[in-house]
């Protein structure tokens, strides 16, 4: 009986031929969609799942609670890590590392710039890395040892065995290489070339052991299973406070490795989520784009009713039960499914560079994993009982004895469920369509923000040891070479900010004030070269006074509530400046907050970015040329590297364009399957209606007015999904945009702009499909009896 089911499904496929060819495409585009957006979020919820104690590692936190804001960061005292390691038995092991950096690595001729970072003991007690080589347990036991990734050591070493081989490090220090491990994968939140073990008896880190105020560590825990995270946190605050008793700013959390990608953003000590926003919107969108195949299939499925409501008539009038007739109608819609998921499965491997190029990943198709195949037969299934229930149930409720006496009229019956599933589908593609535009504006809006500098024609450039030793001499040769305007030092790029310290002191601060500035240090021609405005008093100049000068920008003052900041004296890190200029704000973190309070010190030697404004009439490929040169004489043995300011910049983007991107595509295919749909529900309409459209030629209509006639119906539902999706569209984005302290509002003329275009793309699919019938002699139509 099976295979009689199977055998009558597939020849009823392949004998309607345009129905399966619309439904196949509609449905492989739905589930290509989701099987690309399945591999990248199984990537967005793997991360770090590869440690063996993923579920008891633990970064420690800290939130500092000031009056204009709480503030969280993963800025940890170096000491922390050894003092609540054995304190407490639910704490396994404890360690202290540093921020990852770039280094200058050399072997033989070889010299390549590499980031890693330095860690404490027991560190690969906690992190599990694949060992190519050498021993784990005493891969750091050596403070003059170095642990490459693969690529590293290939990079440095060919085909040879590095372990005991000896590298430098930033041409001063020698290592000895004691393992390799293998890259670290995409899905990890540490990537990195090199590790490195303190050096305990090193000023730096022996100073470092005692510093309980200074926070420039990151501190990571293993717990023992079903640790009490609660009294861990208590126990942490307390070891803490021990240490620090004066500390009322400060509070210590553990955040567990499971939420490290998905959930990192915070926003006033809370946490806000993260990527996992984005993940479970493509989840979202990945369903409506299902959906909408699926409800083509219905569509079409009811719509050509009356060509199936005999056979359904005969196969009860044999004996056939409902139970039956369903079996049957659902075995047709698996076999479409299956059909297409085959056809999406070759879509996938054709697009999925493309796709990968995209989403900046790394994915692959891995058939061979049964994993895949449950998804794959979870998805099928699921496909296919949605798409084919309700066909399935209103096709087996036919009435035989209407059927086989010529009374049935089907379309009556199925125009109200029909209209509903055609407003869903348009609903669900001009709300993707709106909230596309609206993400796009938000990122437009944000780009258009002024950044209180100029990013064009900006470069910077690292400034190790050699360079600021011969900063004098560069800088002048460069201002000589006609292409340089001005040039500067600063500790951090003009993109990011480094370190953040608490309110300096000053005569009228009130008691309670508790304001987080923003840091900075600059060199001479600072707001020149950086195109910053100034607002009151000066830059530095350089002479012996500025040793103690300091600027501050716009917020700081407004914070502050001094309107006249000139000349007064601050108490910042134990040592009194005086303000000799207020800048204005310089947008230098997420250019979707507002900018905090800033305070910059004039200290040139303590600088890691020298940056430099090239002329506006110089072509910057020729500067390029000419900086290599110079900073190769003044910097020999490191590589020459450069970043455009307005480039780098950028990159605060990234997220939001990736999803505006990704976003884009699948709303312009909802809409396709939509139109999909549309094609084939007009051309079955247009077919029952054919005769009725010859007898309106024959009593006068012309072509305008029969266009009209078809087209009137489906422009009334696309407008029904129009007033459906404004409400729905305005508050999903409402409540996107809530996540922006600087935001665009929602204009009531987008809706009206994607409205029309809708309606217009309806119109242009159903007068395709109508103008033939409409110009076709009326006499085929009316003599076919």
């Amino acid at each position: 009986m099976m295979k009689n089911y199977f055998t009558v499904a597939w020849r009823n496929l392949i004998r309607n031929k345009s129905f399966s060819v619309t439904n196949l495409l509609g449905l492989a585009i739905g589930l290509t969609c989701t099987i690309l957006i399945f591999l990248w979020i199984s990537d967005e919820i793997s991360f770090n799942k590869f440690h063996a104690n993923y579920s008891n590692i633990y970064q420690v936190m800290v939130t500092s609670d000031f009056k204009n804001d709480v503030l969280t960061d993963d800025a940890i005292v170096f000491p922390l890590s050894k003092a609540i390691e054995k304190g407490n038995t639910q704490i396994k092991n404890a360690v202290v590392t540093s921020y990852q950096e770039s280094h200058i690595i050399e072997y033989g001729n070889t010299r390549l710039k590499k980031n890693g970072f330095e860690v404490s003991d027991h560190y690969f007690d906690i992190f599990s890395w694949k060992f190519l080589s050498g021993n784990p347990a005493m891969a750091i036991a050596d403070p003059t040892s170095i642990v490459l990734t693969e690529s590293a050591a290939k990079a440095f070493f060919g085909n040879e065995d590095p372990v005991n081989k000896v590298i430098k490090l930033d041409n001063n220090q020698n290592f000895k290489v004691s393992a390799v491990v293998a890259d670290p994968p995409g899905n990890s939140t540490f990537q990195f070339d090199f590790i490195v073990p303190y050096n305990y008896s090193s000023d730096d880190t022996r100073k470092a052991m005692t510093d309980w105020v200074n926070s420039s560590n990151t501190v990571y825990i293993q717990t023992v299973p079903g640790a009490n995270m609660t009294s861990l946190d208590k126990y942490i605050n307390t070891v803490k406070r021990q240490h620090t008793p004066d500390d009322k700013v400060n509070t210590y959390f553990t955040f567990p490795m499971a939420k490290w990608h998905l959930y990192s953003d915070f926003k006033h000590g809370k946490n806000v989520g993260g990527m996992i926003t984005y993940v479970r919107l493509f989840a979202i969108i990945t369903l409506i784009i299902l959906l909408i195949a699926c409800v083509n299939f219905m569509n079409l499925s009811t719509a050509r009713s009356e060509k199936r409501a005999k056979e359904v008539g005969i196969r009860k009038t044999l004996g056939s039960d409902r139970k039956r007739l369903i079996l049957q109608f659902f075995i047709e819609s698996m076999i479409l499914v299956c059909v297409a998921f085959f056809i999406s499965i070759v879509c996938v491997l054709l697009l999925l560079p493309s796709f990968n190029n995209l989403v900046g990943k790394h994915l692959n198709l891995n058939i061979g994993d049964p994993l895949f195949w449950i998804g794959a037969i979870t998805i099928i299934i699921f496909t296919g009982v949605i798409a084919g229930s309700y066909p399935a149930l209103y096709l087996s409720s036919f009435n035989p004895v209407k059927v086989l006496k010529g009374s049935f009229t089907a379309g009556k019956n199925a125009m109200l469920p029909r209209r509903i599933l055609v407003v869903m589908q348009f609903v669900a593609s001009i709300v993707l369509i709106s909230a596309t535009i609206i993400v796009y504006e938000q990122i437009q809006h944000v780009k258009g923000r002024d950044m209180g500098y100029n990013p064009n024609n900006l470069i910077m450039l690292p400034a190790s040891q050699a360079v600021n030793k011969n900063y004098p001499v560069i800088k002048q040769e460069l201002l000589n070479s006609g292409m340089i305007n001005s040039v500067t030092r600063t500790l951090s790029s003009i993109t990011g900010v480094d370190w953040k310290t608490p309110s300096p002191d000053y005569a009228g601060k009130p008691a309670n004030a508790k304001v987080i500035f923003s840091g900075l240090t600059a060199d001479v021609d600072f707001t020149k070269t950086m195109g910053v405005k100034l607002l009151q008093g000066r830059d530095f100049v350089g002479t012996p006074g500025d040793s103690a000068a300091m600027l501050l920008n716009k917020a700081a003052i407004d914070v502050m509530n001094i309107k006249n900041p000139v000349g007064m004296i601050m108490r910042a890190r134990q040592k009194n400046y005086r303000v000799v200029g207020v800048i204005g704000n310089v947008v230098m973190e997420s250019p979707y907050k507002p900018v905090d309070p800033m305070l910059i010190y004039y200290r040139p030697a303590a600088s890691n970015m020298v940056t430099v404004r090239l002329n506006k009439d110089v072509q910057p490929q020729k500067a390029i040329q000419m900086l290599s040169t110079l900073f190769e004489k003044y910097n020999p043995g490191n590589p020459f590297e450069y970043q455009f300011v307005d480039q780098e910049f950028g990159k605060k983007f990234l997220t939001e364009q990736l999803i505006s991107s990704i976003a884009t595509v699948f709303a312009g295919l909802a809409i396709f399957i939509c139109c999909i749909g549309l094609t084939g529900l007009v051309s079955f309409t247009i077919e029952k209606r054919f005769r009725e459209i010859g007898v309106r030629k024959v009593l006068g209509a012309t072509v305008r007015q029969l266009l009209m006639l078809i087209s009137g119906e489906f422009v009334k539902l696309v407008l029904v999904a129009f007033a459906v999706s404004i409400p729905l569209t305005w508050w999903l984005m409402y409540k996107w945009l809530q996540n922006y302290d600087y935001r665009i509002t929602i204009s009531i003329w987008l809706f009206w702009a994607v409205g029309i275009v809708v309606v217009l793309l309806t119109l242009a699919v159903v007068s395709l499909n109508t103008i033939s019938a409409a110009l076709s002699n009326p006499v085929k139509s009316l003599r076919s009896e």
